[in-house]
């Protein structure tokens, strides 16, 4: 059996930032008075730029607005944008639009539903799959960014209508990368690693 090659490290960390081409980090250092995780103006330069009373209303209307604060973040920028490795794309056209969505709330419930993950923080590689690049993009990844940009505490499992939620938001990232996925799945060969 082929092994996987080793992930390589991402060379930028969740809080880091790059003010000068405005791509921030809205994650506050300091938690609010209950524990929550909450996101604010940058914890660099100080950009205010995020409605955050209608970003944690959870309303999938408004998910255009969401999107468009969320790629002004450093870390969702890059997953907004970086070149979809050809794995992560293959896994998307053999489950197509359907399945995928199942395998969406699938990737929810597994990596992220539960109370507490014995991984927590580091649940979610970075690549292979086009829902990981989503969950990363969309802030699904963990559940202190669940926390912070979705207004779900941590510490609980996620209930049916908020796993529903973050299962929707990768499937509106898999349509922005994918336009052209076809609903239905389509046999795409398996790459083969080199002996």
């Amino acid at each position: 059996m082929a092994t996987k090659p080793p992930l390589e490290p991402l060379a930028i960390s969740c809080t880091a930032t790059d003010c000068d081409n405005d791509l921030h980090c809205f994650l506050q250092k300091k938690r609010r008075d209950d524990g929550m995780r909450v996101g604010g103006p940058c914890r660099d330069c100080g950009a205010d730029l995020v409605q955050w009373d209608r970003i944690t209303t959870r309303n999938r209307s408004d998910a255009e607005y969401k999107f468009r604060a969320m790629k002004q973040e450093l870390i969702r920028h890059e997953f907004w944008h970086r070149k979809l490795d050809q794995r992560a794309v293959n896994y998307a056209h053999r489950k197509g639009r359907q399945l995928l969505k199942e395998a969406a709330k699938a990737r929810i419930v597994s990596s992220v539903g539960g109370a507490k993950h014995p991984r927590e923080g580091r649940q979610t590689p970075f690549e292979g799959n086009i829902l990981y690049y989503a969950q990363h993009a969309v802030a699904a990844c963990c559940r202190k960014c669940i926390e912070y940009w979705h207004g779900i505490e941590s510490g609980r499992a996620l209930t049916e209508p908020e796993q529903d939620y973050l299962a929707d938001l990768l499937m509106l990232y898999v349509k922005e990368r994918l336009p052209n996925l076809a609903n239905q799945p389509i046999k795409v060969p398996p790459i083969r690693n080199n002996p």
